[in-house]
């Protein structure tokens, strides 16, 4: 039985105090060439904060990234299905990009809307700070600067991904009192122990995920869009991807009680829009994703859903086709990465080229067009010719499907990390801020606009859109 997403646990009572400590936790700034919220949400750090207000603490959340701060002039939280821009400033790129032409800019509230939110609350007992793209750690080191500037005395942990794959460097840089690399919410509460002496008995269970309270995203202004992970980690080993790294083996919910999940958000807050970020939503569907699109489907709730992670392209069949357009699905995305054999071959096991045909007509014969099903391909990835693009892109036409150019970011630590620091123009390894997919890191030629643009483009001219 799934526990009160809401209430706190009986056993949530502290052994030494009467009252949890006040903990700050915070989403950091972006900067970044481009950055746009597509149905992003930072349930990491919602995660941690639902679990920590379940056991008693008193939890403060501060969003750098607020579409829908006050201050700012936000539009419909629904428009485009709960997809929107950032508010964008252009600042000073970091010296190892200044040889790149492109704008620089910071993504989220201006630095004095985040100094009036955490001026007006209490000095918390800690903060954590979480983060995500390896080459996004400026806005983490600014963000941290700020919070020093009102609370010097506050201890201030990070996490996130940037904190477990680049540890060190951020160790050296980011300015944080401890850095936690790999902290999960298994973690969470020996963490904060060490750092306030406040430890409450635990009333979840790390390992069963239908145990944990829902993602605190009531703490959100605006709840536009709702993402879902119905399962943790991925049971495939690509070269390319860090999911081996940054989850615990492979574990799944409930499917009922995901679905459930998905009405409550829907009943309580009128969230219409709901993002499967799952690794793997179509693994073992007959247990996992066919149980949960019919349980979908019998609460007849008027939702919508994407699949911005994109999909396992073997998962897909006529049946969970049907299911899923029945469901409400509107954005479905595959993840193809090359079409290459070879290429293949040297990335991952997960698909081939008639399994991505067969899966282009299924979603055809359920109802989804063009426009609603996109195919992700790799571009950029170490010693690649853009011919190879191009050819993928008009391959993947011919399917009817929608292209779309996923540009390789080099991680730490992944298979395919030796041969980006071999074919890169930079010291990969040196600053994690060169690893940016918007540079082309890995290439020996600089940076070309021309080069860029010609490829999109030539996707854009399949769905009149330029992505």
């Amino acid at each position: 039985m799934h526990r009160d997403p809401v209430s706190s646990c009986d056993s949530g009572k502290t052994d030494g105090a009467a009252q949890g400590p006040h903990l700050l936790l915070v989403n950091p700034w972006i900067h970044d060439f481009a950055a746009y919220d597509v149905w992003a949400k930072p349930f990491g750090i919602l995660q941690l904060a639902a679990i920590l207000r379940a056991h008693g603490a008193r939890v403060s959340f501060v969003d750098c990234l607020d579409r829908f701060h006050p201050r700012a002039c936000g539009g419909d939280p629904h428009a485009r299905d709960g997809r929107g821009p950032y508010r964008k400033t252009p600042i000073p790129p970091p010296p190892a990009l200044r040889d790149i032409r492109r704008t620089y800019s910071r993504y989220g509230i201006e630095p004095a809307w985040f100094l009036e939110d955490l001026r007006r609350l209490p000095r918390p007992d800690l903060i954590l700070v979480t983060s995500l793209m390896t080459y996004w750690y400026p806005g983490v080191q600014e963000t941290i600067r700020h919070i020093r500037a009102v609370f010097p005395d506050s201890p201030l942990i990070l996490g996130g991904i940037y904190a477990t794959l680049c540890a060190d460097h951020a160790r050296r840089h980011a300015g944080a009192d401890f850095v936690a690399p790999g902290a999960t919410e298994k973690d969470i509460l020996d963490l904060v122990a060490r750092w306030t002496g406040w430890r409450p008995r635990a009333c979840f269970d790390p390992d069963r995920l239908d145990t944990y309270p829902y993602p605190a995203f009531d703490l959100l202004r605006e709840i536009s869009c709702v993402p879902m992970l119905t399962s943790r980690g991925c049971p495939f080993d690509c070269a390319y991807c860090a999911s081996k790294i940054l989850s615990r083996g492979y574990r799944t919910r409930d499917p009922s009680a995901s679905a459930a999940e998905i009405a409550y958000w829907y009943r309580r807050f009128g969230a219409m829009n709901f993002a499967f970020y799952d690794d793997a939503l179509l693994v073992n569907a007959e247990s996992h994703a066919i149980p949960l699109l019919e349980n979908i489907i019998t609460r007849g709730l008027p939702v919508r859903f994407h699949t911005p992670n994109a999909l396992h392209i073997r998962g897909i069949t006529q049946e969970t086709a049907q299911l899923m357009y029945r469901a409400g699905f509107k954005t479905i995305r595959l993840g193809l990465e090359t079409y290459r054999s070879a290429r293949r071959d040297e990335l991952d096991v997960k698909t081939n080229a008639a399994e991505f045909r067969n899966a282009a007509a299924c979603l055809r014969a359920a109802g989804f067009d063009g426009h609603q099903v996109g195919a992700y391909l790799l571009v950029g990835l170490p010693d690649q010719d853009p011919a190879e693009v191009e050819a993928a892109i008009s391959w993947v036409k011919e399917t009817g499907v929608t292209p779309i150019l996923a540009h390789y970011t080099p991680i730490p630590h992944t298979r395919l990390w030796p041969k980006a620091l071999a074919a890169s123009r930079y010291d990969l390894a040196a600053d994690p801020v060169l690893t940016n997919n918007a540079i082309s890191p890995c290439q020996k030629t600089p940076f070309s606009w021309d080069s860029l643009t010609r490829l999109k483009r030539r996707a854009s001219r399949a769905t009149g859109e330029l992505f």
